[in-house]
């Protein structure tokens, strides 16, 4: 079973602001589509496969009622009714997602899905894919969910080639390198994400940039970098303001150093 770091959402009040937001800083994003059948309507920045969507509702009646759709309860809980924005979940890519929710059924935790999904872009063609969600009861951060496809890795790079939307960024070359999450407990964290999928430890380090210890998990495509604080800084703010959540967007090849606030998230430009 084949599993990759598929994309990083954003929940956003509005996100077509996230266009010209990044286009200052020199990374290429533009507006995506709307999920009719959510109420919900996306824009858009790629790094090779791995991508960040920036999600808002567009028809909350319509968002309000899934139930079985828990990226859409969840932002419908965070963005309607406590007005958070920011980085909010992460999708990972697989190539089994049936035979996976019947590894993660048997793991304990509560599955939602497969479910069916689709977007409709600006040029009228239609992308479709299946998303499986996966819940735990005593998990203040939420868990990953999971996505598949319905083209292959190869057809999708081709497309993104052909619409431009790769290699397209003024900074440079741009890699996501890793998305990291702060959380209370480092180590439990780690041990309940590890239920899921086996993925390779690295060495405990100190960010001083963020004042926390920090530890990745390598997942392909893009790493997973969890984060508790040691004391006041950028990693206890977020904790204290939003509990366990995804914070920090590190992308190397900028050709910058740079940490900073943007779109309700850090970022830093390596």
């Amino acid at each position: 079973m084949s599993l990759s770091f598929d994309h990083l959402v954003f929940y956003s009040n509005k996100p077509e602001e996230a266009v010209p937001l990044l286009k200052q800083r020199g990374i290429h994003a533009v507006k995506g589509g709307r999920h009719e059948s959510w109420g919900t309507y996306n824009s858009l920045t790629y790094f090779g496969l791995s991508y960040i969507e920036f999600l808002g509702i567009e028809h909350l009646p319509v968002a309000e009622k899934q139930e079985e759709n828990r990226l859409i309860t969840h932002i419908v809980e965070r963005l309607a009714r406590e007005k958070q924005e920011g980085p909010a979940r992460i999708a990972i890519r697989t190539d089994h997602i049936e035979q996976l929710a019947v590894k993660l059924e048997e793991a304990g935790f509560t599955v939602f899905g497969p479910l069916p999904g689709e977007r409709t872009r600006a040029d009228g063609q239609v992308l479709k894919w299946s998303l499986l969600f996966p819940e735990a009861a005593d998990n203040e951060l939420k868990l990953p969910f999971f996505i598949q496809w319905e083209k292959s890795d190869g057809e999708r790079r081709l497309e993104l080639a052909g619409q431009g939307l790769n290699g397209s960024h003024p900074v440079g070359n741009p890699q996501f390198e890793s998305v990291g999450f702060v959380v209370h407990n480092l180590e439990k964290n780690l041990a309940t994400w590890g239920r899921m999928f086996d993925l390779n430890q690295g060495e405990e380090f100190v960010d001083s940039a963020i004042n926390a210890r920090c530890r990745e998990l390598e997942l392909a495509g893009t790493k997973l970098l969890f984060c508790t604080p040691l004391g006041a800084g950028i990693a206890a703010k977020v904790l204290k303001e939003k509990g366990e959540t995804p914070f920090l967007v590190n992308l190397t090849g900028t050709g910058q150093s740079e940490l900073f606030e943007m779109l309700n998230g850090f970022w830093r430009f390596q």
